[in-house]
């Protein structure tokens, strides 16, 4: 086999990443799949792994694809995983997932073996864009609701300039029709939930393990009121509405007080404790370049950004703040739910076709454009 030649493909076990394989199939593209194995943080066996390789052997065997297991365990703890705490530590809500496929899938995994061949591709719903003077950005996929692009938000472009996302132009709804028509073993499993590789552990179970419990109050922010109690800050962000314990609800947590150990919650859909119409952004990073070259005396220029991972795609503005290379401030056009300091802020140009990258969001009061 020449590698050379050939595309890399990294496989989960799922549906998604499977379809990939069969549609590269279909195209006569060559390919060696990879499933990257990372082991719990108990010492213990992975069973859901163990079910994935599985999985993954089958596909394998179906198209009669070479295919290995790599392990990054030791890279993933010490870098996603030790992030994860320390964001949660300090009070600021992380998100894994982003991290794990700048860091893991598309960092450590690349520089073994995925840079040995043509190309590297994943199940996500993502595509790519190539401009007129041949620059590769990262382009949304085709189902808005399924579209990936903010998990991608902080590869680079070194990164980008090698991976193709075959699924990024057709809806779940046919992938999952492809999966049955093609008979694949997995066409009717369930799509995976949580973080990246934990996706079959209890997030809050893990926060506890390493972390603890602390309680403390719960307080309604309008009156002062003590509501109940909480096991610790660490198990809440902002915007959170279930798993308070909270009658005649519901309840959202509007704020949190670190120091103090104090979660404050505001009651209804519709409280406006609950939105905010300006981010502020920590530590923005471009992928393949910056679109806009703003200035520092009021240059604004419109976008489209997605808050957490959300199918909703929203309109507003953003300057670059005044002395600073790498803070913005987003103006919404709408109302925003649940701004929480910690999680990304993707932005897109305005048609929300191209995502440029993204900024951490700090929680850090700004003034409006």
């Amino acid at each position: 086999m020449n590698k050379s030649e050939t595309t890399a493909v990294l496989i989960s076990g799922g549906v998604d990443s499977a379809v990939a394989v069969h549609r590269l199939k279909e195209q006569g593209v060559d390919m060696h799949l990879f499933y990257i194995r990372i082991g719990l943080d108990t010492d213990e066996g992975d069973c859901s792994a163990e079910e994935d390789i599985e999985m993954c052997s089958l596909i394998a065997r179906r198209y009669g694809l070479p295919f290995d297991v790599v392990s990054l365990h030791q890279e993933y703890w010490d870098n996603v995983m030790e992030y994860a705490l320390r964001t949660v530590r300090a009070g600021l809500t992380p998100n894994p997932d982003i991290m794990c496929n700048s860091i893991i899938k598309f960092g450590y995994f690349e520089d073994r073996w995925g840079r040995e061949f043509a190309q590297t591709a994943t199940g996500h719903y993502a595509s790519t864009y190539i401009d007129a003077d041949g620059l590769k950005w990262l382009a949304t996929a085709v189902d808005p609701v399924k579209d990936q692009t903010d998990f991608l938000a902080r590869i680079s472009g070194h990164q980008l300039e090698h991976l193709i996302f075959p699924l990024g132009d057709i809806p779940k709804a046919d992938v999952r029709r492809i999966a049955a028509e093609a008979k694949l073993p997995n066409a009717f499993r369930r799509d995976s939930q949580g973080i990246c590789f934990l996706g079959k552990i209890n997030y809050n179970d893990f926060i506890k393990r390493h972390l603890g419990e602390k309680p403390g109050p719960i307080i309604e922010i309008e009156t002062g009121r003590k509501l109940g109690e909480h096991r610790g800050y660490w198990f809440h962000t902002i915007g959170q509405r279930k798993g308070l314990g909270l009658s005649g609800g519901p309840w959202f947590v509007v704020r949190k007080n670190v120091d103090e150990n104090v979660i404050y919650v505001s009651r209804g859909y519709d409280t406006e404790k609950q939105y905010g119409k300006t981010l502020h952004l920590a530590e923005m990073h471009f992928i393949t370049a910056d679109p806009w070259n703003l200035g520092t005396l009021g240059e604004v220029a419109r976008i489209a950004f997605k808050n957490r991972h959300s199918p909703d795609f929203l309109p507003g503005l953003i300057k670059r703040v005044a002395g600073s290379e790498n803070e913005y401030v987003i103006e919404s056009d709408v109302k925003v739910q649940g701004i929480a300091p910690g999680q990304f802020a993707a932005i897109y140009d305005p048609s929300a076709r191209i995502c440029y990258g993204s900024g951490i969001i700090s929680g850090r009061n700004s003034s409006s454009l």
